[in-house]
Parts: C-alpha cells; structure tokens; sequence
C-alpha cells in the first residue's frame, strides 16, 4: 500500500504527568533535543510523504496555533478545535474524521521520539496495511531498551501481523509506540463526547482484525520530566 497522505495528530492533552514544563505551554511544544515534541512527529510525517495534518488542540490551544503556523515545512496543517471539550483518542479522532476525509490515515501521539535507522518507520507501517484484512495497523516497540515506558508491555504479535492483547499475562514483549493506521471513520459509531480508543482496538483483536509491525530503532515514550532528560541524553549520544 502507498502511504497514507494525510494524518492525525493527537496534540490536545493536558500533559499533567509533564508538568512543571507544561505550566505554560500545551505537551505538544515541550522540547527535546532542541525541537518542540510536535515538530518531531510532523517532520517525521512529512518525511513518510503525509501533505496533511489535522491536530487537535486545547490546553494552551492558542501558542500551539501560532507555532503550527509558524512551521517552515510541511505537511498543511489543519485545526481541530477541543478547545470546549477534552476528547481523548477516540473522541478526537471522531470529531476531525470529517477534517480528514475518505482515505486511510496515520494517527499519531505526540509524546512518541524515536531513533529510524532506515528513516523506514512509517514506510514499513504503511506496506504493512491492508484495509480488506485490518481495522488498525500498530507500530510497536520491544520494551528492551525503551525509554520512558515501565509497563508490563500491551501485545503478543503473530508469524502473520496479527496483535493480541496481553490480556491475564504477566508481561508482554512489545507496546504500543504512538503511531497506527486507520480509516477516519474507524471510530463512527463511538459516543458522544471523550472516549479512548483502546475499546475499538480490543473490538478488532477479538475479530483478528488488528495487526502490527515492529519499529527498527529505540523508542522514547517521552510522559514526564525524566523521561524528557533521558530522550534527550540518548538524542545527544545518535
């Protein structure tokens, strides 16, 4: 499958765990290595060929706008405005599916870092998918040498792509890093009003409709201040 062209940029959270950095900015314009976390995601879409972004805002909506606007690359971006309601994944992803039309996009964090060897990532995530097969294609991460992330992991994947979730295991090896690809309307019949997206994933791993591959490079889940020092140590040592 080609890549998809557009994208959803989840940029509209509190960033609680982040604070005291997210005192007077939104999480989205934390930075790391010199670079605001968004423009990492952004450039990293931009670079997979993505011409166009919707992202949601809210905490500290107006600064985030004028830095989006301010952007000397690609892709277009496009406002989704949570700026009365905090929406969540799902909810978000709900509210700008008529933003992002018809076609598959990637769904992208904003507190994902990660090093791409092959500059291949998102590429690798993108020839992986198969709508007539998938609901949601996930990029995973080995939670060996992950950096910010201390659970007990979330996935089992298969010979063929397939996830599982961990479910009563006490770990499993891989989690989610922070980007998949879906169709808009994958959440339509989601409710009104703030909802996660886990709900649905689990719906399509019951159904084996949800599947990923797994990231050539080091995983920085950047969620607070350590992990943001420890993302930057390890840029400085690439």
């Amino acid at each position: 499958m080609t890549a998809p062209g557009s994208a959803m940029v989840l940029a509209a959270g509190l960033g609680t765990r982040m604070r005291p950095l997210t005192d007077d900015r939104p999480k989205a314009l934390v930075e790391v290595g010199g670079r605001a976390l968004i423009d990492h995601v952004l450039d990293r879409l931009a670079d997979a060929g993505v011409e166009r972004a919707v992202v949601n805002v809210h905490w500290f909506a107006d600064r985030l706008e004028s830095h989006l606007a301010a952007r000397s690359r690609g892709p277009e971006i496009v406002i989704s405005d949570e700026r009365a309601e905090l929406l969540e994944t799902g909810g978000g992803l709900r509210k700008a599916a008529g933003l992002l039309g018809p076609d598959p996009v990637f769904v992208a964090n904003i507190d994902s870092v990660w090093t791409d060897p092959n500059g291949d990532a998102l590429n690798q995530l993108a020839r992986l998918w198969n709508p007539s097969i998938m609901d949601a294609a996930l990029l995973l991460a080995t939670r060996e040498g992950s950096i910010g992330f201390e659970g007990d992991g979330d996935f089992f994947l298969a010979g063929d792509g397939r996830l599982t979730f961990r479910g009563d295991a006490p770990s499993a090896p891989f989690a989610y890093m922070g980007v998949h690809i879906c169709r808009p309307d994958y959440v339509a019949d989601g409710p009104e009003g703030p909802f996660s997206l886990s709900g649905f994933w689990r719906r399509s791993a019951a159904a084996g409709r949800l599947y990923g591959c797994v990231l050539d490079g080091d995983w920085m889940h950047v969620g607070d201040p350590q992990a943001r020092d420890e993302a930057e140590a390890k840029l400085a040592r690439e």
